[in-house]
């Protein structure tokens, strides 16, 4: 009589889990959970995970802490394999609340009742179009530093295929089709939300608005970064951009050690 084989479980590796986190962001920050120290702790017990987050204060808004720990159980849980998956904040002022309504699959409404919002879904998209922004300056800027012949003015007619390829590109690219954006390579970098372009009289106040934002989340980014070191010792080895000794790509970023420890040289244009 003839035996049915029976395919081995999958099993859940560290690096799976890891990759699998990659794809959370804090979405003020718009960094992987990974990248930024978010991810405190993984124990795998056979096909069950228990995976905890920590922040740089126990202050950082509930909003984010739900959604990064609700995005992390997520995608824990679609990995092949997987059996019991427990996600839980460490050390914030509503872990409590958060780690019940995980546990429970309440959702953010049913987790902060009254306290809550509609939905996440606003806050989610306001911070999707502002990593698109970001994104899009600095694809902008890099092309401007490239080439000293190009005005601002002319930044309008930029299209996706005008842009070398790299890590920023791609970072524009998977933005775009978050919000329903084409990336064909004849539509324009320089768009609103709605993909609608700019006047060449309009560019130079779009870029310098679009530049605003991305140095304030490049900004909080660095400075939460330093929080969850001093909060955490040791944490600075889980976070694997912009760590002490690595300099920002953006010339005119200034540590904010430098901020404190007194006069800076104005950085070279």
């Amino acid at each position: 009589m003839a035996t049915l084989a029976v395919a081995p479980a999958q099993v859940v590796t560290p690096d799976a889990v890891r990759r699998a986190l990659d794809v959370v962001f804090d979405p003020e920050l718009d960094e992987p959970i990974t990248d930024l120290g978010f991810v405190r702790s993984v124990d795998i017990g056979g096909r069950d995970l228990e995976v905890h987050l920590r922040l740089p204060t126990s202050f950082c808004s509930p909003n984010f802490a739900y959604l990064m720990a609700s995005d992390s159980q997520d995608a824990l849980r679609a990995l092949p394999g997987v059996g019991r998956v427990v996600v839980e904040l460490d050390d914030h002022h509503d872990s409590a609340i958060i780690n019940h309504g995980l546990a429970t699959d309440a959702g953010y409404r049913g987790t902060f009742r009254h306290e809550a919002e509609d939905s996440l879904d606003g806050l989610r998209r306001t911070f999707q179009v502002k990593a698109h922004t970001a994104a899009m300056e600095r694809c902008l800027t890099a092309l401007l530093r490239a080439d000293a012949t190009l005005e601002e003015s002319a930044l309008g007619r930029v299209v996706l295929g005008d842009l070398p390829a790299g890590p920023e590109k791609d970072s524009l690219l998977r933005r775009r089709t978050t919000l329903g954006l084409g990336c064909h390579p004849s539509a324009p970098v320089l768009v609103d939300e709605h993909g609608v372009g700019y006047e060449p009289d309009q560019v130079p106040l779009a870029l310098r608005r679009a530049r605003s934002t991305r140095i304030s989340i490049d900004g909080n980014a660095h400075f939460c970064r330093g929080l969850l070191r001093t909060r955490y010792p040791g944490s600075e080895d889980d976070q694997t951009r912009r760590v002490d000794g690595e300099e920002p790509s953006d010339p005119t970023f200034i540590p904010l050690t430098a901020l404190l420890s007194g006069p800076t040289k104005e950085p070279t244009p």
